[in-house]
């Protein structure tokens, strides 16, 4: 059985950081790349940042470039988001997902002062 579970999120003060996570299971992790998308209210799912299966390539989206970064270790089938610099904008339900279209529940993260 396939599973991909998340955790992390929470609420942070603008500026504040925080490091997401995506457990997985019942699949060969370290054969494939990940990513990490988020959805704000009333706007589409977004990518956010992607990784090759060993890591050795790393993509984000523009909004988020210097300030989080993708990661993981396939010792752990785990892969992290960590995130620098939250702002408002940043606030959205984060969801990790393979390449082969396994999705996780998804993780709150709400950027408020």
């Amino acid at each position: 059985q396939v599973q991909l579970v998340e955790s992390g999120g929470g609420l942070v003060q603008p500026g504040g950081s925080l490091r997401l996570s995506c457990a997985t299971s019942g699949f060969n992790f370290r054969s494939y790349a990940m990513s990490w998308y988020r959805q704000a209210p009333e706007k589409e799912r977004e990518l956010v940042a992607s990784i090759t299966n060993t890591g050795g390539y790393r993509n984000y989206v523009d909004s988020v470039k210097g300030r989080f970064t993708i990661s993981r270790d396939n010792g752990k089938n785990t892969v992290y988001l960590q995130m620098n610099n939250l702002k408002p904008e940043d606030t959205a339900v984060y969801y990790c997902k393979s390449s082969t279209g396994w999705w996780g529940q998804g993780t709150q993260v709400t950027v408020s002062s």
